[in-house]
Order: structure tokens, then sequence, then C-alpha cells
């Protein structure tokens, strides 16, 4: 399980997780194809740029029941596919782990072919495919040319991944023991275990508790037939969204979402996630570690991805700890006393209230005093929120940066798929600076006091205690 905090680089994209593991992330190159022709690509591809509209998405479903978001851009010959299912880790059940090591062995032999045919199929047009989870979401996402014969060859391997897997029982059992061994050496990282026992201390009960990973204790008992109940039931139509952007027609974009979804049963939406509770107190749990660095993690249940109160908090925390060197935190606890190589702030929202969480690592004997300064500051903040000035700066920083947020159609795939799988008003991009200029001062400070309460922070530390230090 990885922590990951958001910074001003991550205000859009879904892709904060606590897990996500890609089988292949390189482009490859096709046969008959100069390697220049794809370097140049790739630099067309990083600074391309997206002016005034932020993105034109069209929205359509297909016969089968599975929801498509469309952008085209032109002028390289390339798409970014994605198809995502509310399939999660949140909805593992009691089987902590099902989700990812679902999504983890689905390229591993599909139809006819074995994952080395596989591999060798993308490798023979260029294209780059991966699959993955993470909490809310499973994700199959597929980078290829839009030349016809490269383009066809790489959704027909895709479209056979998603609807044909062959969920080999040799297959399964690598891809548990890799899972397994994975877990065992979370046990010796101080850093991981202090995200585990966060978000149980924030979750208790609730879906969002557990790894996405899962636990050693889980995993150990699946059999292969789980995890092709669990593809049965979640990589359905119903279940499913399908994004593409690139240099593609509109028919041809109906084309491939049509090729994609057409062999999976339409099945039936995911159900409601339970809500989730508050704590009712603050507590402070450590677990005895023998580092020589204590990582301490802080916070509550945050906000989801349709709160009313997202760019309040948003725009309040990167203020408070989200702009890294020049958010308050760092000021406070690295520039001012230097207790920490950096401190920083995030909210992770999803489908229900993600962590805000608060994150440090200190020397074990500074522990104490860096836990209290940490403390003191976000009890300022919550009580006399940011300064005009501090509210101006972050604006700027916000909104100046925005267009490269989605400056490439991989990083635009995934914003939209954001969009689509949180049901979020398809003017997302477009709107998004106007609701940061209208945050202000009272209405960021309103909104940390009713949403961040310091008396049901959950607290974690993991190190070596300083008495223990001492020694």
């Amino acid at each position: 399980m990885h922590i990951r905090l958001l910074n001003c680089a991550d205000w859009l994209s879904d892709s904060v997780t606590r897990h996500i593991r890609p089988k292949n992330n390189s482009l490859q190159r096709a046969p008959n194809k100069p390697m220049g022709f794809y370097l140049l690509g790739l630099v067309l591809l990083t600074f391309s740029q997206l002016t005034n509209a932020a993105a034109k998405i069209e929205h359509w479903q297909t016969p089968q029941g599975g929801r498509v978001y469309f952008v085209r851009t032109e002028g390289l010959p390339m798409a970014d596919i994605q198809v995502v299912f509310d399939a999660g880790s949140s909805s593992d059940g009691q089987q902590f782990g099902l989700a990812s090591l679902t999504a983890d062995l689905l390229d591993t032999g599909a139809g006819k072919w074995n994952a080395d045919e596989i591999a060798q199929r993308f490798e023979s047009v260029g294209a780059n495919f991966s699959a993955g989870s993470s909490i809310d979401k499973a994700t199959v996402s597929l980078r290829t040319l839009t030349d016809k014969p490269l383009f066809d060859k790489a959704l027909e391997t895709m479209q056979v991944i998603l609807t044909q897997p062959a969920f080999n029982e040799a297959d399964f059992q690598r891809e548990k023991n890799r899972t397994l061994a994975g877990l065992k050496q979370q046990e010796e990282s101080p850093g991981e275990l202090a995200g585990i026992a966060f978000y149980n201390a924030l979750y208790g009960k609730h879906p969002y508790a557990h790894p996405v990973s899962g636990v050693i204790k889980t995993v150990s008992a699946f059999k292969v037939a789980d995890l092709r109940h669990f593809y049965q039931k979640y990589y359905v139509a119903a279940n499913a969204i399908v994004v593409i952007v690139g240099d593609l027609s509109k028919q041809q974009a109906e084309q491939t979402a049509e090729k994609l979804v057409a062999g999976l049963p339409v099945g039936k939406k995911a159900g409601e996630l339970p809500d989730v509770s508050m704590p009712l107190k603050s507590t402070l749990q450590h677990i005895e570690f023998p580092s020589t660095q204590t990582h301490v993690l802080v916070g509550l249940p945050g906000t989801y991805r349709k709160d009313p109160d997202y760019f309040n908090l948003y725009v309040g925390n990167h203020i408070l700890g989200g702009s890294g060197l020049v958010s308050r935190l760092f000021e406070q606890i690295r520039e001012k006393r230097g207790l920490a190589y950096s401190a920083s702030s995030a909210f992770i929202p999803l489908s229900k209230p993600g962590p805000f969480l608060v994150s440090l690592q200190t020397r074990n004997d500074q522990t104490t005093q860096a836990l209290q300064v940490l403390n003191q500051t976000l009890d300022d903040f919550i009580t006399k929120g940011p300064s005009e000035a501090e509210l101006i700066a972050a604006k700027k920083n916000i909104t100046g940066g925005f267009a490269m947020r989605f400056d490439t159609n991989k990083k635009l795939a995934n914003y939209v798929a954001m969009i689509g799988f949180y049901d979020m008003p398809l003017d997302y991009l477009d709107t998004f600076q106007q609701k940061v200029e209208q945050v202000t001062v009272a209405s960021i400070t309103d909104a940390f006091k009713r949403r961040v309460n310091p008396k049901l922070f959950q607290t974690i530390t993991v190190g070596k205690s300083a008495d223990k230090s001492a020694k």
C-alpha cells in the first residue's frame, strides 16, 4: 500500500491511490517505422497544449449500457483509451486484495494467447497496455497509434483481454505469490505500516479501511475461482465507462467503444458504498519500529468528488500544506524549526469522503515536538484561516499552471475518466479556474471549521520511541 500526497499537480487526477500496479509502461516501437518517427511523436505529445476551452467532452451510451466519454485531439496520430470499472478495492467485501489481483491477472492470458503473445502483439504495433486498480476503480488502458492496421490490432488485443481473460491456474499462483511477497515486504517498511494503520483508524469497518493489495491472511486464501467470480460480477458493460482521447472521428470513437464492450455481458452497476462515519474521538497510535526516523500521519475523513465544499477545501489546503516549499506546514516545521525534511497535507477525494491527511518524517527524538508544531499550525489555520496575500498567491499558482495539468492526451484521458467515473459535469475543466477564483478567505475558514475538527484527528506514528532511541 502506497500513500501518495497531493500537491498542486494532482488537483484533478484520480491517480492518487494506495496501490496501483500497471504491468507495462513503455511505448514500444512498431516494425517498419523509424525510431525518429516515435521520438518526434513523443516530443509533440509532451508539448501539445490545449488552448481556449479545456476540452470538448462528448458523451453517450453504448447499446449495452456502457457510458462513453470522447475528446477529439488533432495533430498527433495517437489515441489513449481507458475502460474503467467500478471494481476497486472498495468492492472486495471481506476478500481484501481481490480486486487488485483480478486486475493484475487480466493480461497474463486471454483468448488463445498467453502473456508473452499478448505482449508481442502490443509491441509489434508500438502500443502500450496496462491494467491496475485503486480504492474506487479498476482501469484498463491502451495507448496506440491511429494508423488503421496498427490501431485495429491493438484494439482487438485489448478487447480480447477485457472479454476473454483466461485466469489460468499457473498464472494465478505466480501472481498470488508475487502479491504475497510484496505484502511481506511491506512489514519491513515503516511508511507502509503507517499508511495501513492510518486507513484502519479513519475507516474502521468501512470498505476504504483495508489496503488495496490486501493482507496476507486474505490473499493466502484466494482460489482462482474467486477471481473469476469477481470478474464476472464487476467487469460488465453496465459497470463500465469508456474514455477515448485522440485523433479519431466521432464515428471511429463510437465504433471503438462498441467493440470494447460488445463482448461483455450487460450485467448490473456496482451497488452504492456505505456512508463514511466520522471518528467519535481523537486517537494516538504508536507502532514501534527500529528506524532512525518516525513516520507521522494525522487526519480524518475529508472530502469527496462532488462535495460542495471541495474548492474551498482544495484551495485552503494548497495554502496549508499542498503547495510544497511555500506552504504553512513546510514553513513552520521545516524552515523555522528544522524538525523534518518536508511536511505536507492533502485531501484525497473519492466516491465517499477520502482522507484528509498531514504527513511528515522526523528524527525519533523530535517526534513529540514535531507533532506539537503540526497540531498548533493546524489549529491556527482552522481558527483564523489564510491571509488575503496567501489566498492571492495560491490562486495564481493554481490557475497559472492550469493548462499543464492536461497538456497531453494521456493526462487528459485520466481527467476525463475522473469526470466520467464520478459523474462530474462535462464542463468541469472549463469552469475549474472560475470556481477557484470564487474562493474567499471567509469561505475557506468556514469550510475548514465545519469539516476539519482537531478533536477527531487520528494520529499514527511509526518509529523507535524516544526513550528506546536514547539507549
